[in-house]
């Protein structure tokens, strides 16, 4: 278990002391977000553009800006960091972080292979510190509202899910589109079902560098047989972030790009004769009925990953989204990764076999959807 942060040996600390490392794209999104929460004080921030440094400083002047690194890791003020620097940084960061004896949280994928996610994973619980992945959809309204109805059984069995994650750009230099797009519809598909593919197949396409796909798919097959169709792509001239589960009472739309209407409930379905004497009688039976939507509450998910961090830091607690969340996510990506560059065929999964007896038995798939704040 993680021990409390303890002050100056006068009980227990309310308040962690935090740095940001990475302040390009989504970097100055953690510290607006952590700089509101009033258990949390952004200590410090790295990175290695003077640029960007100064803005953050003009909009933070308390904070610290530095471009050493170390400066943080050694600095015994700072409780934790949150890594939001390029994907092949993110093993080295974070296994210097926590062998300092601080928390993590890195962003989405937590590393570059299963091997460096076990690695971590390990320092993590060597040093009882929180290691944390950034799988922010987790954290959302209407994917929580998604896994509640699914729960219910309002839809009846999973038949399949298609997830379409596109839009023009942005290239990744180091990174194909699976590797850069596919984490979020992983994570909130491996979130929905409470279930871990037994295999994947892959294809995709390099138009522009070949040796970066910049287009592909990814089937996922579930033990239950229940599938899932994954689509990515950074040449689409529309910007698509939709998930359609398909089951055998119901439908759910997921949309996050519509405003008002994230989450769609469809009373349509179709029904095979319960018995025939000939092909003649055989008639499937279609039902179309209403569509619904339901109420989410409204607030920023990001907010709530960064809050739940922190009370994970504070108290002693398991994240949600923790390291054996970034493990999945991230086999699933390298087996994929190895069908798409072997013609497609499938790819076992090599979860189970890359985790340590212990972790594996001690780190069962479950999720408390009550952390999600529906």
């Amino acid at each position: 278990m993680m021990k409390k942060l303890n002050h100056q040996g006068k009980g227990y600390k309310v308040k962690l002391n935090i740095a940001v490392v990475g302040c390009g794209y989504w970097g100055p999104n953690l510290i607006r977000n952590f700089s509101q929460l009033s258990n949390c004080n952004v200590f410090a921030c790295c990175d290695l553009a003077d640029e960007k440094l100064g803005r953050i400083k003009s909009l933070y002047p308390s904070t610290m800006v530095t471009k050493n690194f170390d400066e943080i890791l050694k600095n015994p003020d700072v409780d934790a960091i949150a890594i939001a620097t390029p994907v092949y940084t993110h093993r080295d960061l974070a296994k210097k972080v926590l062998a300092h004896g601080k928390h993590v949280m890195v962003e989405k994928p937590l590393a570059s292979s299963v091997d460096q996610c076990v690695e971590l994973i390990e320092l993590a619980e060597k040093n009882n510190k929180a290691l944390m992945v950034g799988h922010t959809f987790e954290y959302t309204s209407a994917v929580n509202k998604a896994k509640e109805i699914i729960q219910s059984g309002e839809l009846g069995d999973i038949y399949y899910i298609r997830s379409v994650r596109a839009n023009l750009g942005l290239f990744q230099p180091d990174i194909n589109v699976i590797w850069d797009l596919a984490p979020h519809d992983l994570s909130i598909i491996l979130y929905l079902l409470d279930e871990f593919p037994i295999g994947v197949n892959g294809q995709g396409k390099a138009h522009f560098n070949p040796e970066i796909e910049d287009v592909a798919n990814i089937t996922l097959s579930f033990p239950n047989g229940t599938i899932a169709f994954v689509h990515n792509s950074w040449l689409d001239p529309d910007k698509i972030r939709k998930i359609t589960i398909v089951g055998s009472k119901k439908m759910l739309v997921y949309d996050d790009i519509s405003q008002n209407e994230k989450i769609k409930i469809y009373d349509k379905g179709v029904e095979a004769p319960p018995y025939y004497n000939s092909f003649a009688e055989f008639h499937f039976s279609y039902r179309y009925g209403d569509i619904y939507v339901p109420r989410l509450n409204q607030y920023e998910p990001l907010q709530k990953e960064c809050e739940h961090f922190v009370d994970c830091c504070l108290n002693d607690k398991q994240p949600k989204s923790d390291g054996y969340s970034g493990l999945r996510v991230v086999s699933i990506l390298e087996s994929a990764n190895k069908s798409i560059r072997n013609g497609g065929g499938k790819q076992p999964i090599s979860f189970e076999k890359s985790v340590a007896p212990k972790t594996r038995v001690s780190k069962p798939l479950q999720y408390d959807v009550a952390v999600g704040m529906n």
